[in-house]
């Protein structure tokens, strides 16, 4: 994914989510921000928090532990199947209908979420089916997907891994920008020209605080 140019011309950015995580989901509304202001075009990819963390459940915070059994592969299961079924294309309008019902709107990633959102995009219901699929049909398409994007950072990162431009036209990723809420107009693409400039450091690797703000939907 080090192509210099869209077909539309535009400088590629490639975004890897988990439709459960609401940090993804305020970076992803903050690079649609900067789409607006900046000659660039948002590429998306599935990941998944299920898989990043199958082989240490053990380790983790019981109740984190709990949702990622329990809910986290159902809304990644029928975004790949529909990313399969029906096409690159489909990615950003399925997120962003799951995103606003299960982060927005409140309605967490339940069957109910997940049907209304393939119908909010006009995809087909039977779509759904593929959520509690035990040997899914697209497993290989899911965890390829979830490598690509982790192997462009590393394991001890989460959702999103986002692709910037960097130096000679390459591509640089890193997990985040983890914010709260997500940047508006100005603010947005200071922090996009922000992430470009450190991109363009070959040695640059992370800089982080606590959190002290749980995610903002606006």
């Amino acid at each position: 994914m080090s192509e210099t140019a869209t077909s539309s011309g535009k400088t590629p950015v490639d975004f890897w989510f988990d439709p459960l995580c609401p940090w993804a989901w305020m970076t992803s509304r903050w690079v649609l921000e900067v789409e607006k202001f900046r000659d660039i075009e948002v590429r998306w990819h599935v990941m998944s928090l299920a898989v990043l963390n199958e082989d240490k459940l053990d380790e983790l915070p019981e109740r984190y532990r709990e949702m990622l059994v329990t809910q986290a592969w159902q809304p990644v299961r029928v975004v790949t199947a529909a990313w399969q079924k029906h096409g690159d294309a489909v990615l950003g309008p399925l997120y962003a209908a799951l995103g606003t019902r299960i982060h927005n709107n409140g309605e967490g990633p339940t069957l109910e979420a997940i049907a209304g959102a393939l119908a909010d995009v006009g995809l087909p219901a039977e779509l759904i089916e593929y959520a509690e699929q035990e040997n899914f049909e697209f497993e290989a398409e899911l965890r390829a997907s979830h490598k690509e994007g982790i192997e462009k950072v590393g394991q001890d990162v989460g959702t999103p891994v986002i692709a910037l431009p960097g130096p000679d036209g390459e591509q640089i990723a890193f997990f985040g920008p983890v914010v709260t809420p997500a940047p508006k107009g100005e603010a947005a693409v200071r922090l996009w020209d922000g992430a470009i400039a450190v991109a363009s450091v070959p040695g640059f690797y992370e800089i982080k605080r606590t959190r002290t703000l749980g995610p903002i939907f606006d």
